[in-house]
């Protein structure tokens, strides 16, 4: 590895040189099978022509001015989005983190204007929302945090799926304008909750008069089987950060806004030099065309089902795997122990898999994977794990 770089991350021993679809080539020629699209960036696939040959159109046209200016494929996105999620308007950025980043200062912008001095925000135990100094703070993983105090202010956390500690919360800390969640939890290991928590948290941010906000950066674009995750329940947030697979690949990120929200931001509140630009719009133009046309959010329902099920069957009698579940093509298989491994010893089958929540084998593949290919996944996610248990503890 190219040790000018900082250490920043646990690489595996692999470069890639090539993509196409469900499948990575390395530089000495091997081939992969990608159960997890890049982090679930990847919905259309690894270099999808279509995303491909728009980035390259639009980069012999206009890469990028400034947000001084009207971006014309920026306005476009922003028709699309709001259409999509019901949602009034959006503010681009460059990634997931940022686009939380605009959600936070929302949320305060929304307690200041309702004079709270100081605005508190509801998170959750066991979320992920970035790697800036508040987005860690908002999450709930004490691994991403440690180091970097003093962290950042004004969050309450509370168990996630839990209803009754919100209400706790809102009979004890007056303080509260907002309540940040994802509606399936990514990165803490494929946590679906309870039918009535997303309805319920609606209600209760209702009758409080607080903000719920939304992180559907790795349940969102078609990946549960909806648009986005929150559709499975009929409501609507007043706040929806996306990123991850809105462009395939390609840096972008979201914050839409709705109702109360939409009208905080003014001008010299918020920026970015990047955000929204030609480029970045393009290639988020050009995936959600092709998701609109093949239908890609029904195709992850109905796919989804397919592989949850395929798993479910071969693993029901392993006793150390005690949970398999997902919604659309987000699946997380919960083993008794850590599994780490079983990263090292897929790619000695060909096959890429992602550990999450130190037990959790997480599964995010592409959107467009064929039912050949999800078979193939299941049979090599599965063998994987059989070789992992058989090695005992």
């Amino acid at each position: 590895m190219n040790d000018a770089l900082m250490t920043t991350y646990g690489r595996l021993p692999v470069t890639f040189t090539r993509g196409e679809g469900s499948w990575l080539w390395d530089d000495a020629g091997n081939k992969y099978l990608d159960t997890f699209s890049g982090v679930a960036v990847c919905g259309l696939g690894h270099a999808h022509p279509a995303v491909a040959d728009a980035i390259c159109d639009q980069a012999r046209t206009l890469m990028h001015t400034s947000n001084w200016f009207g971006i014309a494929n920026q306005s476009a996105l922003g028709r699309e989005l709001t259409a999509l999620t019901g949602m009034d308007n959006v503010f681009f950025s460059n990634s997931g983190a940022e686009a939380v980043e605009a959600a936070i200062k929302l949320a305060r912008l929304y307690g200041h204007e309702r004079q709270i001095d100081k605005p508190a925000i509801i998170v959750m135990e066991n979320s992920f929302h970035g790697r800036t100094l508040a987005t860690l703070t908002a999450s709930g993983n004490r691994k991403v945090q440690a180091g970097f105090e003093p962290l950042v202010s004004g969050f309450v956390r509370v168990p996630f799926n839990d209803l009754a500690a919100i209400r706790t919360v809102a009979e004890s800390d007056k303080n509260v304008v907002a309540v940040l969640a994802e509606p399936v939890q990514g990165e803490g290991g494929i946590n679906i909750p309870d039918a009535d928590y997303l309805p319920t948290l609606r209600r209760i941010c209702d009758e409080q008069q607080w903000l719920l906000m939304l992180d559907e950066i790795q349940s969102g674009m078609g990946r549960s089987g909806q648009w986005f995750a929150y559709q499975h329940h009929n409501i609507l947030p007043d706040v929806c950060t996306l990123a991850k697979g809105l462009a395939n690949g390609f840096p972008i990120g979201a914050c839409l806004a709705s109702g109360r929200a939409a009208a905080l931001f003014t001008p010299g509140k918020h920026g970015s030099t990047f955000g929204g630009n030609p480029l970045a719009c393009r290639a988020a133009l050009a995936t959600l065309e092709v998701m609109r046309r093949q239908n890609l959010p029904a195709q992850a329902a109905a796919n989804g089902s397919y592989l949850l099920q395929l798993l479910r069957d071969r693993l029901k009698d392993k006793v150390q795997v005690t949970t398999v579940r997902g919604l659309g093509l987000l699946l997380g298989i919960q083993l008794d122990r850590p599994c780490s491994a079983i990263t090292q010893m897929g790619l000695r089958r060909g096959l890429l898999l992602n550990v999450t929540a130190e037990s959790v084998v997480r599964l995010l593949p592409a959107l467009t994977a064929s039912r050949d290919e999800l078979q193939l996944m299941a049979e090599g996610v599965c063998a994987t794990i059989e070789e992992f248990l058989q090695a005992g503890p």
